[in-house]
Parts: C-alpha cells; structure tokens; sequence
C-alpha cells in the first residue's frame, strides 16, 4: 500500500494533484473508482463543450457561493451524483474551479496506473481498419511495458502517410510530412 500510494503522488503533483489524489484515496475506499470517473468525465465534457460554463469557472467575479450554486445546478441537470458532483462542488467552495480540469486530468491518470491502462494516441492520414488497430494495440501494449491500451485514433490527411504515435509521455514521429521536411531542411543546408 506506501509503494501504490507513492507512485501515486509521483503521478499527481500540485495543487490538482493533491486535490485527485485525495479523491482518488476517498473513491478506492469506497470501491467507488469507476462511477467517479464517469462522473468527472461528464463535467469535463460540459466544460469542453461550453464556454460560457469555463468563463464560470474562470470568473474571479463570482463569489464561491455563486459558483457553486451554478455548478450544483448543471451537475444535477447532467445527472452528475455521488462523490464526483460532491467534489466538484467542495472545489468550487474552495475557489479552485478554475484548476477543475487539472484535477480531472490527475484523476484520470490515477486511475489508469491503478487499472494498468495506458492511454495512446495515433494519427494516421486515412482512417485504420480494426486489423490496424488490433496490431498497434498489440505492439503499443509491449512498448507500454505490457499494459492495456486506450488507444484514440485520430485521422489527419496533412501528415501524407505514416504514423504519429503517442504513447504517455513519449512521441514518436513517422509521417511522411515529417521526413519531407527533414529532407527539405538538409538540402537547403547542402545547397
């Protein structure tokens, strides 16, 4: 338990962190994990999709009063209950609405290294088939040190052909745009 507990404060540093942690410590507990992740996800979603609710949470206009009855009021409207709603509205109590994404983010990595997953992202000029995604899948769980693998694929003609890879921390380039890039740059330096 002091080895999962340190890798945990590894992982979460800051003030969000600390605030994750201690949920992340509360929702074990409760063998809650899960439904407070899916809570923290439908409010991360709502502040992706509407900028007047970020300019709320933003707001050093509004008193911790205002905004936690405004945040009461839209987690009720999108059925955020439990421990996450409670949460994010001692969050706004303690004026730290502004770092909630932040918080949500550390959460989330949190519960990842708990469940073994590590989150990839790909970019490919044209969209994969399921073959495709099994095989990055597979090769990227290796990489990953034998981890599951929530794997994103994005779809950007602009990088020609190849591959952009992300997986945690680390990157790894191989579009084509990017090699002819290189290669244009080593030809002005030759010429």
């Amino acid at each position: 338990m002091a080895q999962d507990i340190s890798q945990e404060t590894n992982v979460a540093t800051g003030v969000a962190g600390r605030y994750a942690s201690a949920l992340f410590d509360l929702a074990r507990e409760r063998a809650k994990t899960d439904e407070v992740m899916a809570g923290l996800d439908a409010f991360d979603r709502l502040l992706a999709e509407s900028a007047d609710l970020r300019r709320m949470a933003a707001s050093p206009a509004l008193s911790a009063a205002e905004q936690g009855r405004a945040v009461a009021v839209v987690l009720q409207r999108a059925g955020v209950f439990g421990l996450a709603a409670d949460f994010v509205k001692l969050v706004a109590r303690k004026r730290r609405l502004a770092a909630v994404g932040g918080m949500i983010a550390a959460y989330r990595r949190l519960d990842d290294r708990a469940k073994g997953v590590v989150r990839a992202e790909v970019t490919a000029a044209s969209p994969l088939s399921d073959s495709h995604v099994a095989a990055l899948k597979a090769a990227l769980a290796g990489a990953g040190g034998g981890k599951s693998v929530d794997l994103a694929v994005k779809v950007d003609p602009a990088i020609v052909g190849g591959l952009v890879v992300k997986l945690g921390s680390r990157m790894v380039d191989g579009s084509i745009r990017t090699r002819l890039n290189a290669l244009r740059a080593r030809m002005k330096e030759v010429g």
